[in-house]
């Protein structure tokens, strides 16, 4: 499994399409941060392609590999051969957030169990070694309030650390509200007091939170 803090999430809606065997297939990947989107995800497409044969999907929500909030459906086809190998692809990507449709209109030729665990598992393979991804940055604020001199040292931790300011205020001392990466938080943090000599007054600002980057 990769660092729940950071991972690499579809940066947008991407789709590919084989034929074999008279049927066509259709693979339809994107983000979703929420089971809640995956969910909309999944009946957009289907509507979009409400006149297929079949509409089967699978999604991960969380970190790549992660299988607390996953889901599948083989959409009609016979049991285990499309939500199942949709889900496998999807957990071995490295891809989190994910969700995927692999749409089917039917030919006319049976491809037989092994067939289709091949083209439903193989077109979400297609899709998500083709697809573009961003980093999925957990993120946190703190804020810190401090005299303008240290400030001043403040401000030169932040590339350091990842750190941006995003609301700053002005009066007998100074008031910082910085977003950075979770996991730098404790250091930067630490950094902050060391360059103060502990004069500065640090407290969380806000919950974590997803930041692409």
């Amino acid at each position: 499994m990769s660092d729940a803090k950071r991972y690499p999430i579809p940066s947008a809606r991407h789709r590919v399409e084989e034929t074999i065997r008279r049927s066509r297939f259709v693979t339809t990947l994107g983000h979703a941060s929420s089971v809640d989107e995956a969910r909309a995800f999944i009946a957009a497409v289907s509507s979009e392609f409400s006149d297929a044969t079949h509409n089967c999907w699978a999604y991960v929500v969380g970190p790549p590999g992660d299988t607390s909030r996953v889901g599948m459906t083989d959409g009609g086809e016979p049991h285990g051969t499309a939500g199942r190998p949709m889900l496998d692809v999807l957990l071995h990507s490295g891809i989190g957030d994910v969700v995927a449709v692999v749409t089917r209109y039917y030919g006319g030729v049976k491809l037989g169990k092994g067939g289709l665990v091949r083209a439903y598992g193989g077109g979400v393979r297609a899709a998500v070694e083709s697809c573009s991804t961003e980093e999925l940055v957990a993120t946190t604020g703190l804020e810190l309030v401090a005299a303008y001199a240290d400030a001043e040292h403040i401000r030169r931790l932040l590339a350091d650390h990842e750190a941006e300011i995003i609301e700053e205020s002005f009066g007998e001392r100074v008031r910082l509200t910085v977003r950075l990466p979770e996991e730098r938080a404790e250091p930067f943090s630490e950094a902050a007091r060391g360059v103060t000599k502990g004069r500065v007054e640090i407290a969380v600002a806000s919950e974590g939170q997803g930041d692409t980057r």
